[in-house]
């Protein structure tokens, strides 16, 4: 295969035909293939079935504390799941809220404090500040960015690099502009590359001039146990690495059991400073008396310990991973060699990312899908919908069958060669 800007006008324009002739076979198809989001497959779900049988009528009376479970109290979580917690994100248990089921929510309701009430360490609330502005990683997960697009908070674009966010241009901007008050962070298997933070790049973050004073990293770290590989990359505790700076009030972390358990019923968590969640629960015990404690008793009975989780874990592998495999292998083959587009083979998380020549990701996308291929729409991982460079696209193999996503892969690349083709026809001109 010769890589597509080496060759001629004339070798381009049949190239384009040929591709031409085989999208219109793919049209014929009739193809309904869903690669959008990041769902768990049915299978999935299928492994955590057991959850459901793991507790007696007697169990729910019978937490560590002698709490009845079906009862008010423990806004911050039955100790048992704290523990459990503070083992997969590496904190201490008195460092762990446990809340409903999605860490989303527990993101959204963070975000709403600090408009309204600001943090521990804020000078006002940041509703009564000038100007919010936040940092972003690009590309990156679209519902945090929807987050800060609802609030009106300004969103700056950092670059990502194999290492994590360029992180010279996070210590610039942060040391420079007091509005400046948060960044997101997806640290393991970044939703959607899948790159893990080197561990300078999480000592930088703990060592780091801020000029807002109550400069928070939000650390989504959502597929800390995703792994893929025999080899699973590893993170540094930021925590850890803040409290040798003394920096660990501006740690949030968040993390979920939705892609571990049941994506509507699992439980989630936010770890940060004893200091912060003081804070944190005053307001908290106005929203609510608690979490479903019954949810909670359920997940620990059933995993027990951050060994049950990680079994758990080695059941998804077994699933998720012959379909990255899939989705990779069949970009070695088909794009590759052309020398089109660039992407990363994560070793866990959920998503592939697929950077397309300039300007090409939105005829992409829209070409899968009028063949019958729903992709996560173009500019999605970015800020307000808009990739300045049109060109990244996010894969999610996770709920098709490998079948499907052999399919949806033929199109996809198939798709990505007539894009590429189109745009340097169109260069030429």
């Amino acid at each position: 295969m010769i890589p597509y800007q080496k060759m001629t006008k004339e070798e381009l324009l049949k190239e384009q035909a040929v591709l031409q002739s085989a999208y219109k076979e793919f049209q014929g198809r009739g193809l309904k293939l869903d690669m959008s989001r990041g769902k768990p497959a049915p299978n999935q779900l299928d492994l955590s079935m057991g959850m459901l049988d793991v507790l007696t009528s007697q169990d729910v009376l019978a937490c560590e504390d002698g709490l009845d479970a079906r009862n008010y109290g423990l806004l911050d979580g039955i100790p048992e799941a704290k523990e459990l917690y503070a083992e997969i994100l590496e904190v201490s248990p008195d460092e762990v809220i446990i809340g409903g089921n999605s860490s989303l929510n527990m993101m959204y309701d963070t975000i709403v404090r600090a408009m309204q009430f600001g943090f521990v360490d804020s000078p006002r609330p940041w509703k009564d500040e000038k100007t919010v502005k936040c940092l972003c990683p690009v590309p990156g997960y679209d519902r945090h960015f929807a987050i800060s697009e609802l609030f009106g908070i300004e969103m700056i674009n950092v670059p990502m690099t194999p290492a994590g966010p360029d992180m010279d241009l996070v210590e610039k901007l942060a040391a420079e502009d007091e509005s400046i008050k948060f960044i997101w962070c997806v640290p393991m298997y970044s939703n959607p590359q899948g790159i893990t933070y080197s561990d300078e790049t999480v000592a930088r973050f703990a060592s780091m001039k801020t000029a807002a004073p109550d400069f928070k990293i939000i650390w989504d770290n959502a597929y800390c146990v995703h792994h893929l590989t025999d080899t699973p990359d590893r993170l540094m505790n930021l925590m850890d690495a803040c409290k040798k700076q003394g920096t660990e009030d501006r740690v949030f972390i968040f993390a979920s059991m939705s892609k571990i358990s049941f994506p509507g019923a699992g439980i989630a968590a936010m770890a940060a400073t004893k200091h912060n969640l003081d804070f944190v629960k005053q307001q908290m015990s106005i929203q609510t008396i608690g979490f479903d404690k019954i949810k909670q008793l359920r997940h620990v009975k059933y995993f027990k310990n951050i060994d049950g989780v990680k079994a758990h874990m080695q059941k998804h592998r077994e699933i998720l991973e012959p379909k990255f495999n899939a989705v990779l292998k069949k970009l070695d083959e088909e794009i590759k060699p052309l020398e089109i587009a660039e992407w990363h083979a994560p070793n866990g998380g959920y998503f592939i990312s697929l950077d397309t020549m300039d300007g090409c990701a939105k005829r992409v996308v829209g070409l899968c899908k009028e063949a019958g291929a729903v992709m996560t729409g173009a500019g999605a991982t970015y800020p307000y919908g808009k990739d300045p460079r049109d060109r990244n696209i996010r894969i999610a193999p996770t709920y098709p069958s490998v079948s499907e996503l052999d399919q949806a892969m033929e199109l996809f690349c198939l798709c990505v060669r007539l894009a590429s083709v189109e745009k340097l026809l169109s260069e030429m001109n």
